[in-house]
């Protein structure tokens, strides 16, 4: 696989039963480019290795004056440099091949996961932390799938230049032989301590990130109430203790660098200090001394890897677990999908509850309980959290059908829908039946201001359409950015439309002529809308009130107000005492001051008016 094939065909299915497994399982994936990065570290390695060799063989044939060795020594030397020239340039350009597509891989993992879980995604784990592993911790996996063939590379090249000088050199290749192994392995009492310092490092880094986003998403409400200062405060503390914890971090891997760098030159002066000896007696050349010292001191090179592969294991052992956590979850019911590819209509069935939306009608679906109301709106979609009786559509279980058939046949918009940044055009560009048309779906959703708003707010930008959003529409208000939600919700034309309060932020006129527009755009289609807005319910063909998750009455919104207390409690948020009073006019108490009149009575005529208004 190379950078320009990317994105894979197919990911593959990771082992995410834990992080090692993850990591080895990438590895395996990769095997191709992980060899030729290997072949290329040990053409690299080699050609510096065996530049020692050819300069012990000029230093000796100086020494012994032979001008055909000095000039076998120079072309090996130019050899070596060649060598080392072509194996450096490909072993980086293979590494990074491997790095970046090792990132591609688990992020294209992490985007499939994403679009079968859905919106339950968020429900098991916290929205930050995906952000954080499809982000940061992609790269340390990268990044430790990529060192490890340099690490072997420079592993295989340690044993062998040290096989070499044993041979070469008996009296001096034991004494590297025994302290080449010592360099490798002191690190390794530190490391756990670092990985450690390391994590609370990231651990705080990721809670001022949170803090940071909070801050800048509720910025315009903390100035309303003057608590800017309070929370820039707050940042500001978190923001230090990422510093200080970045600080003992930094402190440890610094000894640890300060060890690889000690060590080594401990060896060196051993080694001399020896060779010197030897030369002293006679039992080696000058040469041979020459040899041993350079291969010594080039072997610190390699011996970096070391070093290096400790630090992206663990960077990236803490990395790959939190990606295999969110890669191991499941979808609760079935994602096989047992039946043929197809889009079913028909009414649309929930077992669990009984709630029943006819075909081509607008049903309104009263909950006392809004998260409630959250998850059942997300098994309508076919995003259940918990396994249970699948929804039917048109008799058809959702669950048994492939996963694009069953989203194509019934699109789900959430309480707070997500607005990407870019132009208006791009925003509407989802896929779509051809029915609805923008311009339509705008109309219908009531944006006029919206559109004004994008075009003042964009310059040169003459037809709004082209306008640009900001990232999530922080420059609109919150009604502003549930009606284009909404819009690109009725642009994609589904058989089903689910929407969760979609007019919660926006004002009561504005609300009565997008349910009105709603009705008449969505004519034929199914549409499910979760709401206890009477504006509303008043415009829906039926109403289906749920109480402890059953559904206990449907009917019309007025005739519901008038006989069922609990649905006219969650409605017009009677209270205890209101409910009664109600309950005594009903039974035939009509000496109540008009002023009296409880608000579940009263809620009737003030529709009217807004309808007249609107």
């Amino acid at each position: 696989m190379q950078i320009h094939d990317l994105p894979y065909p197919d990911p593959g299915v990771p082992d995410a039963r834990s992080g090692p497994r993850f990591l080895w399982w990438l590895f395996r994936n990769q095997l191709d480019g992980q060899l030729k990065s290997l072949a290329w570290g040990l053409l690299h390695f080699a050609s510096v290795a065996s530049l020692p060799f050819c300069v012990g063989v000029a230093v000796q044939a100086a020494v012994d004056r032979s001008g055909g060795r000095l000039a076998l020594a120079g072309g090996l030397m130019a050899l070596a440099c060649v060598g080392n020239a072509v194996g450096d340039t490909f072993l980086h350009r293979s590494a990074v091949t491997n790095w970046i597509t090792a990132a591609a891989r688990v992020q294209q993992l992490l985007g499939r996961k994403a679009a079968v879980l859905g919106s339950v995604l968020t429900r098991r784990v916290a929205a930050g932390e995906v952000v954080a592993v499809s982000t940061g911790d992609v790269e340390k996996i990268g990044w430790f799938v990529e060192a490890l063939s340099r690490f072997t590379a420079a592993a295989v090249t340690i044993v062998v230049v040290t096989v070499g000088l044993l041979v070469y050199q008996p009296a001096l290749g034991v004494v590297v032989a025994v302290g080449l192994p010592v360099l490798a392995l002191a690190v390794l009492p530190l490391l756990p301590r670092a990985t450690r310092r390391a994590d609370v490092q990231r651990e705080k880094a990721g809670r001022a990130t949170e803090l940071a986003s909070d801050t800048v998403a509720g910025l315009r409400v903390l100035r309303g109430i003057g608590g800017e200062d309070l929370f820039l405060d707050r940042y500001r503390r978190a923001s230090q203790e990422v510093r200080h914890a970045a600080v003992r971090s930094a402190r440890m891997w610094s000894l640890i660098a300060a060890v690889q760098v000690l060590l080594p030159g401990l060896l060196l002066i051993a080694v001399v200090w020896y060779g010197v000896r030897l030369a002293r007696d006679g039992r080696i050349d000058v040469g041979e001394l020459v040899t041993v010292y350079s291969s010594v001191m080039l072997l610190t090179y390699p011996l970096r890897h070391f070093e290096e592969i400790a630090m992206a294991y663990s960077f990236s052992r803490p990395s790959a677990r939190r990606a295999a956590r969110v890669l191991s979850l499941e979808r609760a019911m079935d994602t096989a999908g047992t039946r043929a590819a197809e889009t079913p209509a028909g009414d649309l069935y929930d077992p669990r509850t009984g709630l029943c939306a006819p075909s081509g009608s607008l049903t309104a679906v009263v909950c006392g309980d809004p998260d409630a109301a959250g998850r059942l709106a997300e098994r309508l979609g076919g995003h259940a959290a918990h396994e249970g009786a699948s929804v039917l559509l048109g008799g058809v279980p959702l669950d048994e059908l492939p996963l694009d058939s069953a989203r194509t046949a019934v699109l789900v918009q959430d309480k707070d829908p997500v607005l990407l940044s870019g132009t208006l055009r791009e925003l509407l560009d989802v896929p779509a039946s051809g029915s609805v048309a923008p311009g339509a779906a705008l109309e219908a959703a009531q944006c006029q201001d919206v559109l004004a708003a994008l075009v003042q707010g964009s310059l040169g930008a003459g037809d709004p359409m082209d306008a640009r959003i900001t990232e999530r529409g922080r420059s609109l208000s919150g009604g502003q950015r549930q009606r284009l939600a909404l819009a690109r919700s009725l642009v994609t034309d589904p058989e089903v439309l689910v929407l969760d309060e979609p007019t919660s932020a926006v004002d009561s006129h504005t609300e009565a002529r997008v349910a009105q527009g709603v009705r008449c755009l969505r004519s034929g289609r199914t549409t499910v809308v979760f709401t206890s807005s009477p504006l509303l319910l008043d415009r829906a063909d039926r109403v289906v009130f749920l109480h402890e998750g059953t559904v206990v009455a449907v009917g019309g919104h007025r005739e519901l107000v008038r006989t069922e207390p609990r649905y006219r409690a969650v409605v017009t948020r009677e209270t205890e005492e209101e409910t009664a009073s109600s309950a005594a006019l009903r039974a035939g108490d009509g000496g109540r001051h008009p002023d009296e009149v409880p608000d579940g009575l009263r809620e009737l005529e003030t529709l009217e008016e807004i309808e007249e208004t609107a």
